[in-house]
């Protein structure tokens, strides 16, 4: 039986995301397919390979945080897994742990 090496808990969101990665050549735009306080699952048309560094920025709209505008999560960490076979429209599934994370208020 594998082992979990997911923490916490996973909420459901799908927010747009914007990923950048050197290795990748640059910038890529998905979704999140979940989200956790330690990692985000990413649908993105991105080729990253598992150890390699990730800069990504995940925008919540206001009536997530009760705010009048957008803020965004500046966030770097890792790719863990990736998901070559779960390409689809959105993209390739990248799951990511998130090392460092910063809130921006957007006007």
């Amino acid at each position: 039986m594998a082992e979990e090496a997911r923490t916490g808990k996973r909420f459901p969101l799908e927010l747009p995301i914007k990923l950048h990665s050197e290795k990748a050549g640059g910038d890529a735009k998905g979704t999140t397919g979940n989200l956790s306080a330690a990692g985000v699952y990413i649908r993105a048309d991105a080729s990253l390979d598992v150890g390699s560094p990730v800069e990504f920025e995940i925008t919540l709209p206001p009536d997530m945080t009760g705010g009048q505008e957008n803020v965004t999560i500046q966030c770097k960490g890792r790719v863990v897994r990736t998901d070559p076979t779960g390409a689809s429209e959105e993209g390739r599934g990248v799951a990511c742990v998130i090392d460092s994370y910063e809130f921006v208020r957007n006007s």
